[in-house]
């Protein structure tokens, strides 16, 4: 069902009495016991039992549907039509997780996530299959009846029944929720039996596993859960009982029974024959588990996608002495245009390990400075700390000599044009090319003293010249009162103004300075803020595990993002927005998400009066969508404060 990734709307939040019906049917749907009141010895129910009851209710409803829980409507398609299918995710948080999606409607009917049914044993039944059968029904398949681990089999497992299925490896590990095809509860054997036992919905591995509102990758499932009904000696006895040899005419319906000379091919035949060039499918499951990629095997990926990109651009584009690149490139269009289209990704999994966070270099900027290294290309820092990239050695050994390899096609009919399929295309999807989305961003506000203060911060023995925290300036000035002994003896509030002090901070130069020096007093607090307002103002952004250290600060006041809702050709409404490039955002991803966001056109284009060398992108939407915009920011990880909204159409400035 969720194969490929659904288009899920902005999640809204779930009012109480909505999540406490919603958690009723839940407890109705799945026949959820609910805490019952005690009855006293002579027939009456004591006065503390009706609320304990409550209070039981209560309890159970938000263990289904945590409070704060969150709603969005969704579409997909399914089925060898493409059949189009809407429905309604919720949301929530379970206690010690992350925000994931928790139940999932479908036709008026509600399904559990693999993430609910670890936190709830017993809610569904629970059958078993072998591990090769678990990880095609992890590619979408149907579950058949020659593959199922039984008899005995649950006695709830009745047709139309919801239903999980676990390996025999981890029996006590839902991996797949599906619904009964048949009347599984009756069976007496599987020997023999032909058709779909479970028609799978959902699975740990799909879209709705890896989905989260912080672009998170999926939580991988535990080894054990206690709390199921499992009995391995049963279950050991029906894995005995399953067909190996059954030639099972469904299975071309896309169904899966285990089959020993199914398994025989595949370790015959290559176990990657699927991912072969424009013909392999990218969400296609192999026979095998995938292995963790070591940093080794990544950081070789980077580098071969890198000479790709560059081989490709050289070979289509002769004519042209730059091969259609335009310098200097920026460090994440290097990335977005130069790494990610070329990336061999052919599975969710693999999406979320090619990132460049999880090579051995972090950044792209000390992955371009590697390249640097080897002459493949010239790079410069740029104030702020950006990296960009001068000069491409096209007859570089590494270039002439790389053989391209075949890349999995596009995933989607909007895919990228130029180029193979590669990470890029089948990103289009699950969006792990826009390294940005999650991002942790902290904007710390810095000053650096004016030359009239220094003789209070060598007094302290600090740098007179050094870049300081507010909380820093203010460390300072009190160890300089400290270390002259200017508090005063009446009010300790009070700090007693000395020569260096009435030369550096009270000079003149406000018109409450001649009131200050004829008391030979100021408040302490006020003395620290005078010394602030001294200082020239800098500002750094620090992403993710960056150090204040690692971040050369710029001078002025920190930067914001800029939003514009103004109106053209009579009364379209359109929405710019500006200045995102500051916040490591490229712009061209975040442009096509707000396109399919806001269901309109979206464009990127050089901001008007932005210096050539050092280009702004501004990116226009149609529609008033300061709303959708704030939102993707925050995905981003940028503040609402770190953004400035002016709404021309009402002719005010908003917050």
């Amino acid at each position: 069902m969720f194969k490929k990734k659904p288009n899920i709307k902005p999640l809204s939040p779930l009012r109480s009495s909505d999540r406490r019906k919603i958690a009723d049917q839940i407890i109705s749907n799945f026949q959820i016991e609910i805490p019952k009141t005690e009855i006293d010895d002579h027939g009456e129910k004591a006065e503390a039992d009706q609320a304990s009851s409550n209070a039981g209710v209560g309890a159970l409803r938000n263990s289904l549907l945590p409070d704060g829980s969150q709603s969005a409507r969704f579409t997909t398609t399914a089925g060898p039509n493409l059949k189009q299918v809407s429905g309604t995710v919720y949301v929530g948080t379970y206690p010690g997780d992350e925000q994931r999606v928790l139940w999932i409607k479908l036709d008026d009917r509600l399904l559990p996530s693999v993430y609910t049914l670890w936190k709830h044993p017993r809610l569904v039944p629970l059958l078993h299959t072998p591990d090769i059968v678990l990880r095609k029904l992890q590619g979408g398949a149907d579950l058949m009846t020659p593959g199922l681990a039984g008899p005995p089999f649950p006695s709830k497992a009745t047709k139309g029944a919801v239903v999980a299925v676990a390996s025999l490896e981890k029996p006590s590990v839902p991996m797949v929720v599906g619904i009964c095809e048949i009347d599984i509860a009756s069976l007496q054997s599987v020997q023999g039996a032909k058709g779909h036992a479970v028609k799978g919905q959902h699975w740990a591995g799909d879209e709705i596993w890896v989905w989260s509102p912080s672009g998170k990758s999926g939580r991988d499932a535990p080894d054990q859960i206690d709390g199921w009904d499992v009995d391995e000696d049963a279950i050991s006895a029906g894995a005995r009982k399953i067909s190996l040899d059954d030639d099972d005419e469904d299975d071309s319906a896309g169904g899966v029974a285990l089959d020993v000379s199914e398994e025989r091919q595949s370790q015959s035949e290559p176990r990657n024959q699927h991912v072969e060039g424009e013909e392999a499918e990218p969400y296609e499951r192999v026979d095998v588990e995938e292995k963790e990629l070591t940093t080794k095997e990544i950081d070789d990926i980077f580098w071969k996608a890198f000479l790709y990109a560059v081989h490709h651009n050289k070979t289509t584009n002769k004519s042209d002495p730059n091969h259609g690149v335009s310098f200097p490139l920026h460090q994440s269009l290097a990335i977005s245009n130069f790494v990610l289209p070329y990336l061999p990704i052919t599975s969710p999994s693999q999406a979320s390990s090619l990132q460049i966070k999880k090579t051995s270099w972090k950044n792209t900027k000390k992955f371009i400075k590697a390249l640097d290294k080897t002459k493949l290309l010239k790079s410069k820092d740029r104030d702020g700390g950006e990296c960009v990239i001068l000069d491409i050695d096209w007859d570089n050994a590494q270039v002439t000599t790389f053989v391209p390899y075949k890349l999995p096609k596009k995933s989607t009919p909007g895919g990228e044009s130029s180029g193979s399929g590669g990470g890029k295309a089948i990103a289009a999807d699950i969006s792990p090319h826009d390294n940005c989305i999650g991002q942790e961003l902290k904007m710390i506000n810095l000053f650096r003293p004016k030359s009239q203060l220094a003789p209070i911060f060598e007094a302290a023995s600090s740098d007179p010249k050094g870049l300081y925290l507010p909380s820093e300036l203010r460390s300072l000035t009190l160890a300089y009162i400290d270390s002259e002994q200017l508090v005063s003896d009446t009010n300790k509030r009070l700090v007693r103004i000395d020569p260096v002090l009435a030369n550096a901070v009270f000079d003149g130069s406000s018109p409450l300075d001649a009131e200050v020096l004829a008391k030979g007093s100021v408040p302490r607090d006020a003395l620290v803020d005078r010394v602030t307002t001294l200082c020239a103002p800098f500002w750094a952004l620090l992403r993710n595990s960056e150090t204040r250290e690692e971040v050369k600060a710029k001078a002025g006041q920190a930067p914001k993002i800029h939003i514009t809702m103004e109106t053209r050709s009579g009364n379209k409404t359109v929405t710019k927005l500006s200045g995102v490039e500051v916040f490591h955002i490229n712009p061209q991803p975040l442009a096509e998400e707000l396109q399919k966001a806001c269901a309109g056109s979206a464009s990127v284009n050089q901001l008007v009066g932005s210096s050539p060398k050092n280009p702004v992108q501004e990116i226009m939407v149609q529609g008033p969508q300061r709303d959708a915009v704030v939102k993707a920011l925050e995905r981003r990880g940028v503040r609402r404060q770190w953004v400035e909204v002016l709404d021309k159409t009402k002719g005010k400035k908003k917050g």
